[in-house]
């Protein structure tokens, strides 16, 4: 049996008062929703977690009370803990546009001409916009490509391809740097 392909949905964070509540920055498009997912688990699924109580604290920051969490002690102690529910538990997206992160990773890259350039590494954002970072077929070498419509004109997930029309310059070799 294989096991479930993981999503993280949130990440524990500090202790909240001395009753065993922690913040959790929740990854998940309505933050009060991280109640609603089962099961709810460490990245490695070694360790599950029941929502006792949750509440809004701001923006996407609840503060959460785990079963069996009673003390600020046992909160301390969970700073930083990944919160991770099955794939399968997710809702579907709600438009075409929209899209997992968890979904993404591998699929197929093709230029506009159809040949494979290489696969989705991973998404990553790093305060701006969402960027693929794409393994070059053939090579080690990854590269970040912009997650817009121009740039990534067809995600087809049922398909495991995304068609890529590269911005000049990024599949290029990076120039050597100075030498010694």
């Amino acid at each position: 049996m294989t096991s479930p392909r993981l999503v993280q949905i949130g990440v524990i964070g500090a202790a909240h008062g001395v009753r065993g509540e922690v913040r959790v920055k929740a990854f998940t498009a309505d933050p009060m929703s991280l109640k609603a997912y089962k099961p709810v688990t460490t990245a490695d699924g070694a360790r599950a977690f029941e929502v006792a109580s949750l509440r809004h604290l701001k923006d996407d920051m609840v503060v959460a009370r785990f079963k069996g969490v009673d003390s600020r002690d046992q909160a301390e102690a969970l700073n930083g803990v990944g919160l991770f529910t099955p794939r399968e538990a997710l809702p579907p997206a709600e438009d075409e546009d929209e899209f997992y992160w968890a979904d993404l990773i591998g699929l197929r890259v093709e230029d506009t001409s159809g040949a494979v350039v290489g696969e989705v590494a991973s998404v990553q954002n790093f305060g701006a916009d969402d960027l693929l970072e794409l393994r070059l077929a053939g090579s080690r070498r990854t590269v970040y490509a912009p997650f817009t419509r121009a740039v990534v004109p067809v995600v087809d997930v049922a398909g495991g391809r995304a068609v890529i029309d590269p911005p000049e310059g990024l599949f290029d070799e990076p120039a050597e740097g100075p030498s010694a």
